[in-house]
């Protein structure tokens, strides 16, 4: 039992956040967060003492799992040395970084301008694409996010934009995706003609070739759904871009460092993009970090004229520390390989929660990247919680996530998608654990089935 002084403290600090601090994208009153006190491997624990298997690396961010103190090292020896210089200056630890990051990005992507996080990555890449091009337009997917500043935020489709939609900024297409189970085309996987690929270029010749500086897209899709690209639709895509002299940006904020089984999620596809904007787990989330790595071509364009980007702690030192750190984690601990192991685990134990549970329609994954997506029905396929579901929709889902978090554990449950995406340092007892808890929670939406 928890002693009264952890439930007071417990108690404390939920109201000071409360009190204090806002949360994002929630309503501030009637919401009751885990209070976390510490956290190691694969498990948050509360003041309580109550254990919860995050089974979504925080926002899958967290990819070598809580409390890896060699990052805390690696960190602390580089504030001893210096935490912040200037962008204009030099450390040894933005070159090695520089340098592992072009080991490791598909070939021909050797530069990399260090950003904060995500969002500053892809609005870095935008500018980028824009001023390299002297192009205007970006098209990207409607079922996309790409981070929550105005450029990312529009550029993506996800709904979250909406209430600020009257401020977006101006030149982002958006183009449908290719969600083979929801085929917005009215078509059948194996028997259609990649009419999602021939949709982009159609809307590439309607708004002007010569407009388009690039094409933004997730190296796997994330939050939206884990929708994933049939077989050589991102080789569709490159070679668009090809034709028309179009950037291809891979965002590989969520996808990227292992998340899919590789480094990034476009090694999955056998595609080279232009630029990668990513983040999350160049630092496993263990510091706000981002990047933005560019091709050899776009890099050699300002050897001698200015690349007017910047940001005040780009190439912060103690952020590439932890980032070259967490880089050698991968390695060191083969976690890469781990991912694509236990993905198959994963995909292997869900066909058979498929055969118990009604309410599964549908299970998308790459390497430990997926979610269960539920349904009232299976022949209709009608959601257990429509896309951009208001409150009164969300009765069903709410009950299953409640009953998620009761049984301990942490995940990202989104409309009427439950999220797998542990820490790739998962086990095989871990994720039996975790579908278990998932299991029974399902139970609750096979009720509602029709």
């Amino acid at each position: 039992m928890p002693s009264t002084n952890s439930i007071s403290e417990a108690t404390d600090i939920i109201q000071n956040n409360l009190d204090y601090t806002l949360f994002s994208w929630s309503k501030q009153k009637g919401i009751l967060p885990i209070a976390v006190k510490n956290a190691e491997g694969v498990y948050l624990y509360d003041y309580d003492g109550k254990r919860y298997l995050d089974f979504s690396s925080g926002l899958m961010n967290v990819n070598i799992g809580h409390g890896d103190q060699r990052v805390t090292n690696a960190v602390v020896k580089q504030m001893q040395e210096v935490s912040y210089v200037t962008p204009s200056c030099a450390t040894k630890v933005r070159g090695d970084l520089g340098k592992k990051l072009a080991s490791i990005s598909p070939k021909g992507l050797n530069k990399t301008l260090f950003t904060v996080c995500g969002a500053t990555a892809i609005e870095n890449a935008i500018k980028l694409a824009r001023l390299y091009t002297g192009r205007h337009k970006i098209i990207t997917k409607y079922r996309a996010f790409h981070g929550a500043s105005y450029g990312a935020m529009t550029a993506g489709g996800d709904p979250r934009k909406l209430p600020a939609d009257s401020q977006q900024a101006p030149n982002f297409v958006h183009v449908e995706d290719p969600f083979c189970y929801r085929c917005p085309f009215g078509q059948s996987f194996g028997s259609c003609e990649y009419e999602c690929a021939s949709h982009v270029e159609r809307v590439v010749q309607f708004e002007g070739p010569e407009n388009v500086a690039a094409i933004l897209i997730e190296g796997e899709s994330g939050s939206s759904g884990c929708i994933k690209y049939p077989p050589d639709y991102f080789k569709k895509i490159r070679a668009i871009c090809d034709k028309y002299g179009i950037l291809l940006i891979a965002d590989e904020v969520m996808s990227g460092f292992g998340r899919t089984g590789k480094w990034f999620g476009v090694d999955n596809h056998d595609v080279i993009p232009d630029m990668i904007a990513t983040a999350k787990g160049l630092t496993a989330g263990y510091i706000p970090f981002g990047a933005l790595i560019v091709s050899d071509k776009i890099a050699a364009a300002y050897d001698d004229k200015p690349l007017m980007l910047g940001l005040t702690y780009s190439a912060h030192a103690v952020g590439c520390a932890a980032a070259l750190e967490v880089l050698n984690i991968y390695e060191e601990e083969g976690m890469i390989e781990n991912a694509a192991k236990m993905g198959e685990y994963v995909n292997e134990q869900v066909e058979k929660l498929k055969q118990k549970h009604p309410s599964i329609g549908d299970f998308r994954n790459t390497g430990l990247l997926g979610c269960i997506e539920l349904v009232k029905n299976r022949k209709t396929k009608e959601p257990m919680a429509p896309f951009n579901a208001k409150p009164n929709e969300m009765e069903v889902m709410n009950k299953v996530a409640a009953k998620i978090k009761e049984l301990g554990m942490y995940t990202f449950v989104r409309w009427n998608y439950i999220f797998i995406a542990p820490p790739l340092i998962i086990t095989k007892d871990q994720i039996n654990d975790g579908l278990a808890i998932i299991s029974e929670a399902i139970a609750i939406a096979d009720q509602y089935c029709e």
